[in-house]
């Protein structure tokens, strides 16, 4: 983006976005835009400046009537108006970035959530399950289709003991949920965020908070799923209200839970698959959207574990016929089977 052509001759556009905010600066530096003023009025102008850069980007230009266009609207009415123009667009992110779907999995999953009030969704790390997720919860906050955003996440020890973590309960638990609040990040201006967490409009917390609560007029996530056990993911399944939207996401092949404990994520679409009305969406490596490597290594231990779950399977069939041959070699010597044991018993 060229920014001389942004800020307009003489930096014309964003003399004129301050000069509506009288007590407020805003002081162009190199490519830097640095906004000083009162909280709300930040999140104000951080929020039109996110919708003009998105402006420029699909129309090439803002003059000074584009610029009295947004002032004029509202922050919602004016990210509609993009919005309507575009799509395929979910989101516009804090730095006024495009969030969209990459992949046809990706769009897929957006538009079973918008005809599903419950959606199952299973892939490898890197497919953008959870920041798809989160973008679709901020898009309908935004949009006032909830009133609030609920996100939550198992907590199990993959690998490492929770109690020897330092700090109390919440600095032993934040980190677990560290990969929701960098999607939060991307998508809402700082200001803004920490008003919806004061408020309670924003929540994130372990799924043991669940409990006892009917979730209701809010959009939820229950992320890395997998790690639920069976009676958690009920508990979880059953607080759903009768206005809320509900995502289920997890990764079969990062199942944290001790030996011998089933996943609750993956028995609950067992027993639910004949159940109408809930969406399912399965990813798989060609959706991974991070480095090209993380693609090359979930192929690699998916193959690792189809070979591995064939040689479980042969030694297992060896074994039955190994017992089989001993059990009949023993009825062969106590005389109770013909030496020649092909023969009916």
């Amino acid at each position: 983006m060229s920014l001389v052509d942004f800020l307009g001759p003489d930096n014309q556009n964003i003399r004129q976005l301050a000069a509506a905010f009288p007590g407020s600066k805003i002081i162009s530096r190199g490519n830097e835009i640095k906004i000083q003023g009162q909280t709300e009025v930040i999140a104000r102008i951080n929020d039109l400046l996110s919708s003009l850069i998105e402006h420029y980007h699909q129309y090439g230009q803002i003059t000074d009537k584009t610029v009295n266009q947004y002032l004029s609207a509202t922050s919602e009415e004016a990210e509609g108006r993009v919005l309507a123009a575009s799509p395929d667009v979910i989101l516009f992110g804090a730095k006024g970035g495009v969030i969209k779907a990459k992949t046809p999995n990706q769009q897929r999953l957006v538009d079973t959530v918008m005809a599903h009030d419950l959606t199952f969704t299973l892939g490898p790390a890197g497919t953008g399950k959870t920041y798809i997720s989160v973008a679709l919860a901020v898009r309908a906050l935004k949009n006032k289709e909830v009133k609030k955003i609920i996100i939550s996440r198992p907590v199990v020890e993959a690998g490492e003991s929770l109690g020897f973590l330092p700090g109390d309960m919440k600095d032993k638990v934040d980190p677990y949920l560290r990969p929701i609040y960098d999607a939060l990040e991307d998508m809402i201006p700082a200001e803004k965020l920490k008003f919806y967490q004061e408020n309670k409009i924003i929540e994130i917390a372990p799924l043991a908070y669940m409990r006892g609560r009917t979730l209701n007029n809010a959009f939820v996530l229950l992320d890395e799923a997998q790690n639920t056990t069976p009676s958690q993911i009920k508990m979880f399944l059953t607080r759903m209200g009768p206005t809320a939207k509900v995502m289920v996401n997890g990764d079969r092949s990062q199942i944290d839970l001790p030996t011998r404990q089933k996943s609750g994520l993956m028995q609950a679409m067992d027993i639910l698959k004949n159940v109408q009305g809930i969406g399912y969406v399965e990813m798989t490596s060609e959706d991974v959207v991070r480095h090209r490597l993380v693609k090359e290594i979930v192929e690699a231990y998916d193959q690792f574990d189809n070979e591995e779950m064939s040689r479980q399977a042969q030694q297992s069939g060896q074994r039955r016929d190994e017992r089989h041959e001993r059990r009949l070699l023993e009825l062969q010597q106590q005389g109770e089977l013909p030496v020649n044991h092909e023969q009916p018993l």
